[in-house]
Formats: C-alpha cells, sequence, structure tokens
C-alpha cells in the first residue's frame, strides 16, 4: 500500500508528536507543529495519536492513492478535494485506489495534516518518525516530499480495519466516501484570522522596564517573512522591548511557546523545532492550550498576547485533555 506524491507542494514533511528525552543530548523535539491537529486526525482513523501522518504547509500537495485507504484531513481550511470534489474536514473518509488528493489555499491557518489508516512506514530514528530539516533526520530521507516520492503504508491494523468497514461499506462503487459526523467543535475550535494567544509571565518577565511589559500585552504583532517550523519572528505596532537594565543571562531549557527577547527587541516565539537552550530573556510562555491557533499562523498573520494566570493555563489544558479523552471513548464505542 502507498502514496505517490504527483505534487509536493510548498512543504510536505512526515510528523509524530516528537522525539521526547534527548534533549539533555541537545536533540530537539521537533515534531508536529499543531499536535492537536495531528492527536485528532489519528484518532479519527483508529491509529494512536502518535502515529506518523503528513504535515502540509500553505500550499499542500496533490496525492494519488496507489490502493484504498482510509484518511482523515484536520487544521487549516486549504479546501481539498479528491478527484475533484470537495471533501470535509474532520471526519474519515475512504478513498479507493486511484483516487487523488489535492488541495487549494483558502480560509484560515496555514498548516493540515493528513493521518492515514495504519500510519506512514518510514522508520524511526530515536524513538520517531518526525522530519527534522536542518539535521537531515526523520521522516522520508530526513527531507520534504518531492514530486515521484512513493510513501509506503503499513495498511490498517484490526482496529483501524473496524473504522475502514464501516466507512467502506457506504461508498460502493464510488471512489471515496466520507462520515457524516464530526468532532465537537470544542475539541478544536475554529481557527481565527489574528488570534489572542494566551501567555503566563517568563521568568525574567520582571526584568522587563515597565512600558515594555505594557506593550507586550496591548501592542499588535506581525509574523515575519523570516518565520520557520524553529521559531516565529514578531515584529510589533510600537515600540521595541527592553529590560530595565542590561542583563547577563544564562542559558536555559526552553519549551515550545517560550518568548524569547533578543538585543533588538523583537520577541521570538519557540516552535516545533526550536532549539534545547535559550540565552535571551523569557518575558512569557504561551500556554499549551493555544499552541493549534498559534501554529495556524501564517506569515504576515497577526496576533496579540493575553495573560492568563498559571491556574488557568492548567485549567484550559486540561480542559482540552478532556476534550481528546472524550472523543477517545466515543470512537471506541463507535466501533465496538
Amino acid at each position: 500500500m502507498s502514496l505517490s506524491i504527483l505534487s509536493p507542494g510548498l512543504l510536505t514533511t512526515v510528523q509524530d508528536l516528537g522525539r521526547i528525552g534527548y534533549q539533555k543530548e541537545g536533540i530537539i523535539v521537533s515534531g508536529a507543529m499543531d499536535a492537536l491537529a495531528l492527536r485528532v486526525a489519528n484518532l479519527l482513523v483508529g491509529n494512536e495519536e502518535k502515529t506518523a501522518g503528513l504535515e502540509l504547509t500553505l500550499l499542500g500537495p496533490k496525492i494519488r492513492f496507489e490502493a484504498d485507504h482510509l484518511i482523515a484531513l484536520t487544521g487549516a481550511g486549504l479546501a481539498p478535494t479528491i478527484n475533484g470534489q470537495p471533501v470535509r474536514m474532520s471526519r474519515p473518509i475512504f478513498v479507493r485506489a486511484g483516487g487523488v488528493l489535492q488541495f487549494a489555499p483558502q480560509g484560515t491557518g496555514c498548516r493540515v495534516y493528513m493521518a492515514v489508516a495504519g500510519g506512514i512506514g518510514v522508520p524511526e530514528v530515536l524513538g520517531s518518525s518526525s522530519t527534522y530539516l536542518r539535521a537531515g533526520m526523520g521522516g522520508w530521507q530526513g527531507r520534504a516530499l518531492l514530486t515521484g516520492d512513493v510513501l509506503p503504508c503499513p495498511g490498517p491494523t484490526e482496529i483501524t480495519r473496524e473504522f475502514w468497514q464501516t466507512i467502506a461499506s457506504a461508498s460502493s462503487a464510488k471512489a471515496w466516501a466520507q462520515a457524516t459526523w464530526t468532532p465537537s467543535p470544542e475539541l478544536y475550535p475554529a481557527l481565527q484570522t489574528s488570534p489572542i494567544i494566551r501567555a503566563v509571565r517568563g521568568p525574567e518577565y520582571d526584568l522587563f522596564s515597565a512600558p515594555s511589559q505594557d506593550a507586550f500585552w496591548r501592542q499588535e504583532f506581525t509574523v515575519t517573512l523570516a518565520s520557520d517550523r524553529m521559531g516565529y519572528r514578531l515584529r510589533g505596532a510600537g515600540a521595541a522591548l527592553a529590560l530595565a537594565q542590561p542583563q547577563e543571562m544564562l542559558s536555559c531549557a526552553v519549551p515550545f511557546g517560550t518568548v524569547q527577547v533578543p538585543a533588538d527587541g523583537n520577541p521570538i516565539i519557540l516552535l516545533a523545532d526550536h532549539q534545547t537552550t535559550g540565552g535571551y530573556p523569557r518575558i512569557a510562555q504561551a500556554i499549551t492550550a493555544d499552541f493549534s491557533p498559534l501554529a495556524q499562523v501564517p506569515p504576515g498573520g497577526k496576533i496579540r498576547f493575553q495573560e492568563v494566570s498559571l491556574a488557568e493555563a492548567q485549567r484550559l489544558f486540561c480542559q482540552q485533555e478532556l476534550h481528546i479523552r472524550q472523543l477517545r471513548q466515543v470512537l471506541r464505542l463507535k466501533n465496538v
């Protein structure tokens, strides 16, 4: 079973939930930029949440299915079609051999995730199939997909076969068929053109001048064209941010969502391919529950930050995980 890449799109890579446990050796986590979208896509086809899928950026690929497959698409609205007919996001879709999936840039967000029942058959590197482009590690030959690539797919497991048969039985002679149901919108809310990203104060927040603290929460920031999977470089509408007094900083561990401020005063939000340590002062930390809207902001997009307490950040994270657990349980019941 396989997928043929007829056109690779702007940037299409194999991603899972990343390499966990190697940061102490200086090896980055990497993985899906919008991990929630990938987790939901995998659940919709019966996979484990960490199974490798495809991350499609801004301009999606054109893919031919060389065998029957069950897939799910989540994330941004890139107007997917199969054989020229529009298909819906966030639901299982059965595609017969020969079907061609392609996308058109439309709507909000910039990343779509495609899960395939049974996963993508690429070797793991340090326990993960994620592509880390800068190191040429993981994924499909350590790189973004190219025209002519043929990705092997192991095929459905016993669990994913149950999902498969349920959707396929409704397709008869059709080239494809999709489920009539979709998860609650509370699980993955509609993406906003200019999202508000909630954040808690960073470890060095109190070192910034009072005007800079105020400006960080009040002004709108633009994601510049110099941004990538390592981080978004921001430029504010007002004055650059600055410390109250010059400080010598020690390098410290940094996670996804850390907002650092280099000497030029323009913040950087660290993302999936971020380094393991950083020496710039950390003014804020985006909360985990807002990683999806953050990861879906395209270059040129706008964001604002809103301060929340640590307790609120924890509550929102637990709420998101509860929604994931409920989806997992409902899907299990649908296929008992």
